[in-house]
């Protein structure tokens, strides 16, 4: 792992590059770098939805996910470091299976919203999605360890099941494709 922080307005960015974990450099534009950035607000909307009511088994798992994103981070930062294990991804298909058992069927698609915590659960959703086609950029370029992108997958539709479970009993407003 590279060194700790001690201080945080370093200035060592001022030149427009950041530091790996390894000690390389990369410039801020970098395709690494931008993925990071992703799975950082990814962690940061987990954190948004953890500070609203819900139920026990949720706040376990997202507390749990945001210490696995940054693993994810911690892979992104030190390459060909594994730190997304398929038991990781596999809590998620577990979590996602306990909590769809507790669903009625989707008819179609549903509009983002409904109640704060729901709407906080669906912006994580997106926001998953985008991570994950960050990671997918970079995989293009720089081949990563297939983890980091089924995580991501999975975490995106364990995020729509926790925006309708946090629903239940608030009316999903369903899209008109009228």
């Amino acid at each position: 792992m590279g060194n700790r922080l001690s201080k945080i307005a370093t200035r060592t960015g001022d030149t427009g590059t950041t530091g790996l974990a390894t000690g390389d450099r990369l410039p801020k534009h970098d395709l690494r770098v931008h993925a990071m950035g992703e799975v950082d607000e990814l962690n940061c909307v987990i954190g948004l939805i953890l500070t609203h009511p819900l139920p026990e088994a949720i706040h376990q798992r997202l507390t749990a996910t945001q210490q696995e994103l940054f693993n994810l981070g911690g892979e992104l930062a030190m390459p060909g470091h594994e730190l997304v294990k398929d038991a990781h991804v596999l809590a998620l298909d577990e979590g996602l299976e306990r909590l769809n058992a507790t669903l009625p069927p989707l008819k179609d698609f549903i509009m983002p919203g409904g109640s704060p915590a729901c709407a906080h659960a669906h912006l994580g959703r997106a926001v998953a999605r985008r991570a994950e086609r960050a990671l997918w950029t970079l995989h293009a370029q720089a081949p990563l360890n297939a983890n980091p992108m089924r995580y991501l997958n999975r975490l995106s539709d364990y995020l729509f099941v926790v925006a309708r479970v946090l629903g239940l009993g608030i009316a999903e407003v369903q899209w008109d494709h009228r």
